[in-house]
């Protein structure tokens, strides 16, 4: 690392930020890392070269690993873009970026087109369970033999072990959806 590189400063800041929002002192944090206090001082100030040996004890004390104080910042990791699906319009953001309890996955999804009908692969099967809340238009859950209208304002949750698809219904509809790990892959991913 360079002293005066952006990413230098960066975990500098994050050192500081952390030992602050654990309410410590730079005593009570020099002697969990086994620095002395004006070491510690200089590091986040800047005044002294961040070393490897130094900064794995100071993350161990901190409570986070190495990679989280030195990694980089962009935009990727707080702007949330939308995957389009053309041919199923289907816009998605995926507002889980990390698999929560049991691998779900939390996704905003905005249908433009219905529900399909027809060909035996019209609708899907997989283990698990899928949950959708629509917030505006109307969704049209198939679920085996049935056709099901959910509007704005309420809910669906249902086994998908049972054939399903969904799409708008009269016009555009947007959905808060709640997946697990096959139906992220089922409905998320774009068709191959």
């Amino acid at each position: 690392m360079t002293q005066d590189g952006e990413l230098d400063n960066l975990v500098r800041k994050r050192i500081r930020g952390l030992r602050v929002a654990k309410g410590w002192s730079l005593d009570e944090l020099a002697a969990r890392c086994y620095l002395s206090p004006s070491t510690l001082s200089r590091i986040e100030t800047g005044h002294r070269r961040i070393a490897l040996d130094q900064l794995a004890p100071i993350a161990r004390a901190l409570g986070t690993s190495l990679d989280h104080l030195v990694e980089t910042v962009s935009d990727d990791d707080v702007v949330i873009r939308p995957q389009r699906d053309e041919a199923r319009g289907r816009t998605t953001w995926i507002l889980s970026r990390e698999p929560g309890p049991q691998g779900m996955s939390v996704a905003r999804m905005r249908l433009t087109q219905p529900a399909p009908r027809g060909s035996a692969d019209s609708q899907r099967v997989h283990p698990g369970k899928d949950w959708f809340t629509v917030l505006s238009g109307t969704v049209e859950l198939l679920l085996g033999e049935r056709t099901i209208l959910v509007e704005a304002g309420e809910a669906a949750e249902f086994s998908t072990m049972i054939p399903h698809a969904f799409g708008a219904y009269d016009g555009p509809a947007e959905m808060l959806c709640i997946l697990d790990h096959d139906g992220e892959r089922t409905h998320l991913r774009p068709k191959p």
